[in-house]
C-alpha cells in the first residue's frame, strides 16, 4: 500500500512528519516546498488548497495536520491515541485549541520576524501578540497541573498536536520558562526520538 507524507520539516509539515515518525509506518517522504511544489498541478490533486503537509494513505488523501496526526494516532499508533471517548473528545478539543488558541498569535510573531522586512518590521505587533499568548499559556499550564501529560501520565496524540504546533515558538525564541508546567512538559514532548528524526526531513 502507497503511503506518503508530502512536506519539509521547516513548515508546518513538520507536525504530521513527526506524527507518522511517531506511529512508526513505512512511509515515503516526499519533499513539497510550501512554495511552488505545493502549488503545482501535480500537488494540487493532492491537496487542492495548495498547502502542505498532506498524506496519502492507500486511497485515502488527508490534509490539516491535525487531522493527519489524529488519523495516524488511531490507525496506526496504539497507546497514542485514546482509548475511551472522553479522552478522544480531550484530544480533539487541545487540537482545535492549538489551532485556535495559539497558531494565530505565534504566526503575527512569525510573520513580523521572518516574512517582513526588517525596515517594515511593526515591534507593536509581536509585543501585543507575546502578551496575548499569556491567556492561554496560563490555561496551558492549569490544565497540566500535577500530570505529566495533558490527558494523564502518557505521551498521546493531544500532546503531540499540541506541542508540535508550538514549535513556531521555539523557533522565534518565544520565553514561555515562567509557566512551569508548561515548560517540564515541553521538555518532555521535544526530547522524544520521533521529533528528532522529523526534523531531519528537510
Amino acid at each position: 500500500m502507497a503511503r506518503k507524507l508530502y512536506g519539509i520539516s521547516g513548515s508546518r509539515a513538520i507536525r504530521a512528519l513527526w506524527g507518522i515518525e511517531e506511529v512508526g509506518v513505512e512511509y515515503e517522504h516526499v519533499p513539497t516546498h510550501f512554495r511552488g511544489d505545493a502549488q503545482s498541478a501535480e500537488y494540487l490533486q493532492v491537496n487542492p488548497n495548495g498547502r502542505i503537509p498532506a498524506l496519502e494513505d492507500g486511497d485515502l488523501l488527508l490534509f490539516e495536520s491535525m487531522a493527519i496526526n489524529l488519523y495516524l494516532a488511531k490507525t496506526y499508533g496504539g497507546d497514542l491515541y485514546p482509548a475511551n471517548a472522553a479522552d478522544e473528545a480531550r484530544a480533539f478539543q487541545w487540537s482545535v485549541w492549538a489551532i485556535s488558541e495559539i497558531e494565530p498569535l505565534q504566526m503575527q510573531i512569525v510573520i513580523q520576524k521572518f516574512f517582513t522586512p526588517e525596515e517594515k518590521r511593526d515591534v507593536s505587533v509581536t509585543e501585543r501578540a507575546a502578551t496575548a499568548l499569556e491567556r492561554p499559556f496560563k490555561v496551558l499550564d492549569a490544565a497540566l497541573e500535577g500530570r505529566d501529560y495533558l490527558l494523564g501520565e502518557q505521551f498521546t496524540v493531544a500532546d503531540l498536536n499540541v506541542a508540535s504546533v508550538m514549535l513556531l515558538l521555539n523557533m522565534v525564541g518565544h520565553d514561555y520558562s515562567h509557566h512551569a508546567n508548561v515548560s517540564r512538559w515541553a521538555q518532555a514532548c521535544y526530547g522524544r526520538p520521533a521529533l528528532a528524526r522529523a526534523q531531519a526531513k528537510g
